[in-house]
């Protein structure tokens, strides 16, 4: 990577101190296609400390501060460039050498692309700032290369919890901005609420289908605990022998079902999953576009002179509107692939609804044989108990999972009213 002239070295002056801003300030940049600034706002120009004249024009990294990793600017150049709007923490360096932070949102626009940034106002960020620091280690001391990098950090973005950068960009935005309208003494708009609603709604379905699953793994071992019993009881083992086969039956149908429904990234749930995500993602970028927007309108009627020759507020906010708009196409369609998997899900639900209808008949069953063995049937007894225990547990998260994909279902028709 080229070294920057001098003129854009940060001095040391204040080197290590941290350069504020409100938390009501919002940073907006324009670049063309190979990361040269076209344009700004005042706050950039402000917080950067560079003159106008100084910065239109240079590169985006006359800001790069040396403890950002590689990996993050790889990882975002590379999705922004396959046309994939991104979000991402970034510590940036003023040309006195002071530091400050922001949550970047950067999307493609014809000709380059623009970023608009916020203030982090969520624990997320300093979590973030731990893995930035154990990558930059990895890549000064190993000699790891940016591509390389890049794969480490989205290791670690799965290791903290994430199926995918996707996933991890859209709650770290939505954190964020819940996090910035408490401090504020806002409240979110109806579609932020909506989809942050439908995300933890989708989390939670998560949590209860994985607790759901190891409930039902519990009982894998009841058919064959129960061919040891009828080998046991020899002739009078018959009728439990066969309700083991039609146990065993249901189990594998089970298996099915979990496989179909929960595993994999290309499962049901999945499916809901991301679109809830992305949508999520989206209608929050979009609101930050809104924001900026007014902004710049702003400016243009209380400070129609902060702008230099060159930079038209008027021109940023056609940007900003033209980004908004494919924000709102994008989220549209998000919501349709939700309605579209919510339904998908409730038939799946359906589906294991009857597979623990028969785990009913087959509770009945055993419990019938149960007293009919008297003293014999005491171990039927001991497995009749495991399978009221599992039972009960999988029945009760599976009404949890219905009522949860009531709540997503919910929210998409008043979402559709909102777009």
């Amino acid at each position: 990577m080229s070294e920057l002239p001098s003129r854009f070295t940060a001095d040391s002056t204040y080197s290590g101190s941290e350069a504020q801003f409100h938390l009501t300030e919002l940073f907006y940049s324009r670049t063309d296609e190979r990361g040269i600034i076209k344009a700004g706002n005042t706050v950039f120009q402000r917080i950067a400390g560079y003159e106008w004249d100084e910065m239109l024009g240079a590169p985006h990294k006359i800001i790069r501060h040396p403890d950002m990793p590689k990996a993050a600017f790889e990882l975002v150049w590379n999705r922004i460039k396959a046309g994939k709007p991104t979000g991402a923490y970034v510590k940036n360096r003023c040309k006195n050498g002071r530091y400050y932070w922001v949550f970047a949102l950067i999307a493609p626009v014809e000709g380059g692309f623009i970023s608009t940034r916020l203030k982090p106002a969520s624990p997320l960020k300093d979590s973030v700032e731990q893995i930035y620091k154990a990558i930059l280690k990895r890549e000064q001391e190993d000699g790891l290369k940016p591509a390389a990098s890049a794969e480490e950090l989205l290791k670690a973005v799965k290791d903290a919890g994430f199926n995918s950068y996707d996933a991890f960009q859209s709650h770290a935005l939505a954190t964020e901005a819940e996090a910035r309208a408490q401090q504020l003494g806002r409240q979110l708009n109806p579609l932020q609420r909506r989809f942050h609603d439908m995300a933890r709604a989708i989390a939670q379905v998560h949590a209860e289908t994985t607790e759901m699953t190891e409930a039902f793994k519990a009982i894998r071992t009841v058919p064959m605990n129960m061919r040891i019993i009828a080998s046991r009881l020899e002739s009078a083992g018959g009728p439990i022998s066969a309700i083991s086969v039609n146990y065993s039956q249901m189990l594998e149908e089970m298996s099915t079902w979990v496989d179909t429904f929960v595993d994999g990234e290309a499962c049901v749930f999945a499916r809901i999953r991301d679109a809830i995500l992305k949508g999520q993602f989206l209608g929050f970028a979009t609101a930050f576009e809104d924001e900026m927007i007014d902004i710049f309108e702003q400016e243009m009627t209380t400070t129609p002179d902060a702008y230099p020759q060159g930079v038209e507020p008027s021109k940023e906010v056609l940007a900003c509107t033209e980004m908004r708009g494919h924000f709102m196409k994008e989220t549209a369609d998000s919501l349709g692939a939700v309605e579209a998997e919510a339904k998908r899900f409730a038939r799946s639900v359906l589906d294991m609804k009857r597979y623990v209808t028969g785990l009913s008949s087959t509770r009945m069953m055993c419990k019938i044989e149960s007293a009919t063995l008297n003293n014999s049937g005491t171990a039927l007894a001991g497995i009749v108990e495991q399978l009221d225990e599992c039972q009960d547990e999988i029945e009760a998260r599976l009404a949890r999972v219905v009522e949860l994909n009531s709540v997503i279902q919910g929210n998409t028709a008043m979402l559709r009213s909102l777009l």
